[in-house]
């Protein structure tokens, strides 16, 4: 095989950054840090596959993972250490015996298309690649007590970064060998020094920083915030309609989340009028036509299928674009079932399905004073409206 696979270390907590979830799901500029990590590697030319090692149990990657990109291998489990995580994500390549694998590490969301292809080109000619930057800065040895102990020359001491490159084989055979021994190393090029690979070093970039604390996440997001600003000047607005009729069933899905009801809904998909709603008002925004074009319901695939991938389709085009979401505005129209005891849990669905914050997603209800086929419980129905932000093309 001559392929080359990313592995993405996703596993850890990111306790240092604080905040609710780990820092690999906080959201930069509206995207996940993760999803920004990921993304240079599944569009980069040289980049045949890419896997993600995630927690046990793990369930927010789904939310951001591109169910279109065929790239995209299956998560895998991590585990308790770093390099333990590592391994595992190396053994889940095992069958498929890439030629070359580049490790990375989610914190770094910024890794240039230029910069993994320098890593690539060294490893046409190494055993191991890894970018690293000379140490501007005098370092200091400090003692516990807060005392230095001595000035450590900088003369060729370089700070590492990733991705690190690696030929498959070597570099799995030497995190096994470092596992059975009980050897801990900070980073891959250890394990690789450790079992005799000769490691190069190529140009790193100042601007492959690693996210680590709260302020990071916050810096980060201000710059991104602010580039998008400046970048995506050309904001449109789409609304999407849809209805659908009571039938059969004892719940009804909306937003995404199963709602218990006396009835169900007939539908091709599984007639989710909020997302349907919804995935209308982002396409219109793009001016990319409706969910019937790119999902015609005379297509036995998309019978029973769950509305999510409609809506994360739409999001991804925006994405494709260079665009982001800026705000979803949904309003449900029916006499029942009650929506107020669900609004936040709608809403947090609507936001993980497309990758925003839940303060970009906006959710009402509200009956048909019991006028019309609503009002005699026929069916419900929902308005929606997507604020979209993209770049100005050459020609605005």
């Amino acid at each position: 095989m001559t392929e080359t696979v990313a592995l993405i270390v996703a596993a850890g907590q990111g306790t240092r950054a604080g905040g609710d979830v780990p820092k690999q799901y906080r959201s930069i500029g509206g995207i996940p840090l993760l999803r920004r990590s990921m993304q240079a590697f599944v569009e980069h030319p040289d980049v045949d596959r890419v896997v993600v090692a995630v927690a046990p149990g793990d369930t927010r990657y789904r939310d951001i993972a591109s169910q279109q990109d065929d790239r995209l291998l299956p998560p895998v489990s991590g585990g308790a250490t770093r390099q333990e995580t590592v391994r595992l994500g190396l053994q889940s390549l095992r069958s498929r015996h890439p030629a070359r694998v580049l490790i990375h590490d989610a914190a770094r969301p910024y890794a240039s298309h230029d910069l993994i292809g320098r890593v690539l080109e060294a490893l046409n000619t190494g055993d191991a690649v890894i970018p690293a930057l000379p140490v501007p800065a005098t370092l200091k040895a400090v003692g516990s007590d807060g005392i230095i102990l001595r000035t450590v020359p900088r003369e060729g001491i370089q700070a590492a970064e990733t991705p690190q490159g690696f030929h498959f084989d070597p570099i799995l055979a030497a995190h096994e060998k470092a596992a059975a021994t009980g050897e801990l190393f900070t980073d891959d090029a250890a394990v690789a020094e450790w079992a005799g690979m000769t490691v190069r070093v190529v140009a790193g970039e100042s601007g492959n920083v690693k996210i680590t604390s709260s302020d990071d996440i916050a810096a980060a997001d201000r710059r991104a915030n602010a580039e998008a600003a400046w970048m995506l000047g050309d904001v449109r607005v789409g609304t999407g309609f849809d209805v659908h009729a009571f039938g059969p069933g004892s719940a009804v899905m909306l937003g995404g989340v199963s709602i218990p009801h006396t009835r169900g809904v007939v539908g091709h998909s599984d007639a989710d009028v909020a997302l349907h709603a919804l995935t209308d008002a982002v396409l219109g925004a793009l001016a990319e036509g409706d969910i019937g074009a790119h999902f015609p319901p005379s297509d036995p695939q998309w019978k029973g299928v769950s509305s999510d991938r409609f809506l994360r389709f739409a999001a991804e085009r925006v994405a494709a674009r260079g665009g982001r979401i800026a705000h979803l505005d949904l309003v449900i129209v029916t006499e029942g079932p009650r929506l107020s005891a669900h609004r936040d849990a709608i809403r947090a669905r609507i936001a993980a399905i497309c990758g925003i914050r839940i303060d970009r997603v906006g959710v009402k209800a509200t009956t048909n004073e019991n006028l019309g086929f609503i009002g005699r419980g026929e069916g419900l129905a929902a308005y929606a409206s997507a604020t979209v932000r993209l770049p100005f093309g050459p020609d605005a």
